[in-house]
């Protein structure tokens, strides 16, 4: 291709338009001809010196130099913008210049402060180092003039040499002011080394993306503590030497045991000075490991600290024990609690006073459980609280519990009966509790009732009515007519008021725990009574080593009530765990602090079991496997109604037996039996026994399948007799020993065949072929075993009567003398049982 092909060359043609062809090359030897045209604007820019035209001029500019194609009015715009945006540049210009201006000013009146702040510090630097040197001079110099005085009077009359005499001012010498002041100047004139600001940890500019993500900046920046500790660190290096910090002496509190790192955190020292220190005293811990309250004082008090014990045991410093301010003590009913010997009237008499029928619902006409109530006198108009407590011989405890909260003792009595053993048990409760007593003298009504034999009967106990001219109230009342309750609430009502029980109704809660049992709908349930303070829902509490919140509270008449004050018994809903009868009942502020003490009391009461039922040395350990072989068993395992039937029931177990067999209970608790107790009876082959519970249905099947025995009761009584029936099943029989003849040898013979036989009379009793003999030598038993032979002449008799001669041969023995006695008896096995 050729570079004339016909078509035009690209060039400049004036100031118009300009037009030509461009040839485009493709691969594979492709080509295109392109028509290109360029049209030029002509910008027109004024001369620095003109002037503006004005509105009223004609076209501006010379037409034969205004761009082709431009109107008047379109360059008269243009001219306008063009001034406009000079303007606005101007403007801005101006706006940069003043900002930059401010930010000059800024910069220099940052930079004077940091200038000023420098000069300060460096003014005081020098004051400093110059009030050193001045005292170091001074030392200096008293320390010449006396090196001075001291070789003036070695040397009093110097040689005169040719040198100068420098310290006589008479002389032409320098005089010591001179010689100071000359050092000052040179110290003066010497140039002091530029101070240089420490730029390293300073950042300069602005804080970069990539300065944040490298580290140098956008981590962890350092604390203000840690820069005062940085400037007090470079002043003391800059007045020349180190100040000790003063030594922060902590008080440091100190547990039973402790982790070595948490030791050094409580000091504030290093963890490793303080595993040093331990080491130096011969303990090889490190700082995971616990050491004793004993190690870690001696610890502390070597590095200087104070130590202040405590013990787990503070947790339970939250509950409020304080006293009571008299101002805010108010009158609260009296709490009375009847006791006496089993059926001798204790609840039909409270019914009688209630209007209510208890003793019918009773299981055996006998009360089990302890319960409590309240009652309006008809007459003072004023509540009483009664407490109902059992009269078997087996709930001591019980007895015992409402004796130590009660105001106020009620002693039934018999009067057809007179004292009997639980009724001295109840005087001995009463007398430990140190209340007062009132002797109720019941079943006055009946024709044999004798009210004098049981005022004098008392007497021996110590208790003198006020018919004997003592001073215990005594009343003689009749439950079932009616007969002498007046008198009864008045004498209570005149003890009440003697006492003048008061409490404060505003403070937290405090009560005792009457009864506990395991509701299958409501959950572990626990009667109260308030003791001091008000119980109110939704207040958190801690009950032995049970802890809850109140959801509900059911009074004695089976209604809810929204509190309860000092004196009232209720029913406690929203525990986490059925407490012991006798558990005393706080009110906390938190639950954490309830959950904290719940704990702390079932981790003590664990380890005091453990500590209990182990063997201090391993001679303890045989002696008692050794005592314990010769001992047998029968494990039970008992599940009751409430926690104080459960207690009585374990308390009158542990009764039963002697030194050769005992009842051991498996475990004890309180709600219907379930299949893990079924279970645990199984492994330990017991029993399971319930009072006044069932067993559910997957624990029937379970017993049914394995084989284990649930036996029901709802009356004490029977219980403790099967129970005795069956320990004494395991009692091995006693033999017994029947003397039945004695027989004296008058001559012994000789027989072939046979050995030694004895001629003998039969002196008394019988002699029985059958029967035990033994041999007496001067009335020492030789020889005990059987006969051989017994012949009557040549007879083989089976017995010999008394007065009649026979003929025995001992079996295996011969060494028989004339004059011998032979003592003849029988061995019977009689069965035992426990009483």
């Amino acid at each position: 291709m050729s570079e004339n092909d016909g078509k035009k060359t690209l060039g400049l043609r004036g100031n118009g338009p300009r037009s030509g062809s461009v040839k485009q090359s493709f691969s594979h030897g492709r080509t295109k001809n392109v028509v290109v045209e360029t049209k030029r604007k002509r910008v027109v820019v004024p001369k620095p010196g003109g002037h503006k035209p004005s509105a009223n001029a004609g076209p501006v500019g010379d037409p034969k130099k205004r761009p082709a194609g431009i109107t008047d009015a379109e360059l008269e715009r243009r001219m306008k913008a063009l001034a406009a945006a000079k303007a606005r540049e101007s403007e801005e210009a101006e706006a940069r210049a003043a900002e930059e201006k401010a930010r000059a000013e800024e910069r220099e009146r940052r930079r004077a402060e940091q200038e000023a702040k420098e000069r300060e510090e460096r003014e005081r630097e020098d004051a400093l180092r110059a009030k050193a040197e001045e005292d170091e001079r001074r030392v200096r110099e008293e320390a010449e003039a006396k090196a001075r005085a001291a070789q003036k009077a070695a040397d009093p009359a110097p040689q005169a040499g040719p040198g100068p005499v420098a310290d006589d001012p008479a002389r032409g010498g320098k005089s010591q002011a001179t010689t100071r002041r000359d050092d000052r100047d040179t110290r003066d004139r010497t140039p002091k080394p530029a101070k240089t600001r420490d730029d390293g940890n300073r950042r300069g500019g602005k804080l970069t993306l990539n300065q944040a993500l490298s580290g140098g900046e956008g981590g962890r920046q350092r604390s203000l503590a840690s820069m005062k500790r940085k400037q007090e660190r470079a002043r003391q290096k800059a007045m020349g030497g180190r100040v000790e910090r003063e030594k922060v002496v902590r008080d440091v509190q100190l547990p039973e045991a402790i982790v070595v790192s948490e030791l050094a955190n409580r000091m504030a020292e290093r963890v490793a000075d303080v595993v040093k220190s331990l080491m130096q005293n011969g303990i090889m811990a490190t700082q995971n490991q616990s050491i004793d309250a004993d190690t870690a004082e001696l610890i502390i008090e070597d590095f200087g600290h104070r130590v202040v014990r405590v013990s787990d045991a503070d947790v339970e410093q939250v509950i409020d024990m304080v006293e009571d301010k008299a101002e805010d003590l108010q009158s609260r009913p009296p709490v009375i609690t009847v006791m006496g010997h089993v059926d001798h009237g204790k609840t039909s008499l409270l019914d009688a006073i209630r209007q209510a029928k208890v003793v019918s619902g009773e299981a055996g006409g006998i009360t089990q459980h302890i319960g409590a109530y309240q009652v309006e006198d008809p007459t003072t108009k004023k509540t009483l609280t009664f407490l109902d407590t059992p009269g078997h011989a087996a709930f001591t405890s019980m007895r015992a519990r409402g004796a130590q909260v009660t105001d106020i003792v009620v002693l039934v009595v018999a009067a057809d009966d007179a004292v009997m053993p639980q009724t001295i048990e109840a005087i001995n409760h009463a007398k430990a509790a140190k209340v007062p007593m009132i002797v109720a003298i019941n079943k006055c009504d009946k024709p044999s009732a004798n009210p004098d034999k049981v005022r004098t009967d008392l007497l021996q106990h110590e208790v003198i009515v006020e018919k004997m001219s003592g001073d215990v109230q005594d009343v003689q009342v009749s439950a079932l007519n009616g007969q002498g309750l007046d008198d009864l609430l008045e004498a209570i009502a005149l003890q009440a008021e003697v006492l003048d029980l008061k409490a404060n109704p505003t403070r937290s809660a405090q009560g005792a725990v009457i009864e506990a049992q395991l509701d299958v709908g409501r959950g572990p349930v626990a009667t109260v009574l308030v003791q001091n303070g008000t119980l109110k829902r939704g207040d958190i509490f801690v009950v032995g080593e049970q802890w809850g919140k109140v959801r509900a509270l059911v009074n004695d008449k089976g209604e809810r009530v929204d509190e309860a004050g000092p004196s009232v018994p209720v029913e406690v809903l929203g525990l986490n765990g059925t407490p012991e009868a006798g558990d005393v009942l706080n009110v906390v502020d938190t639950e954490g602090q309830a959950r904290e003490i719940a704990e702390y009391r079932h981790q003590q009461s664990k380890d005091k079991r453990a500590a209990a039922g182990a063997a201090t040395t391993l001679e303890q350990l045989m002696a008692k496997a050794k005592e314990d072989k010769n001992v047998s068993e029968l494990p039970i395992l008992v599940k009751a109604d409430v926690q104080g039937s459960a207690e009585a029931i374990v308390q009158a177990m542990e009764k039963i037996g002697n030194e050769e067999v005992r009842v051991r209970v498996l475990h004890s608790g309180v709600g219907a039996i379930t299949e893990s107790d079924v279970g645990l009876a199984e492994a330990s082959n017991a029993p399971v026994i319930g009072f006044n519970v069932r067993a559910n249905a997957s624990a029937r099947n379970t017993a049914n399948q394995k084989g284990v025995e649930i036996r029901y009761y709802s009356v004490i009584y029977d219980l403790v007799d099967d129970v005795k029936a069956a320990a004494s099943g395991l009692l091995s029989n006693e033999i017994r020993e029947n003397f039945i003849g004695y027989a004296e040898i008058r001559e012994v013979f000789k027989v072939t065949g046979v050995g030694k036989v004895a001629g003998c009379l039969v002196t008394e009793g019988v002699a029985r072929r059958s029967a035990g003999v033994r041999l007496l030598r001067e009335d020492v038993v030789i020889h005990e075993g059987t006969l051989k032979t017994l012949k009557r002449f040549k007879d083989e008799v089976s017995e010999v009567k008394s007065g009649q001669e026979c003929g025995m041969a001992f079996e295996r023995y011969e060494d028989i003398r004339e004059g011998d006695v032979i003592e003849i008896f029988e061995r019977e096995e009689v069965e035992r049982s426990l009483t």
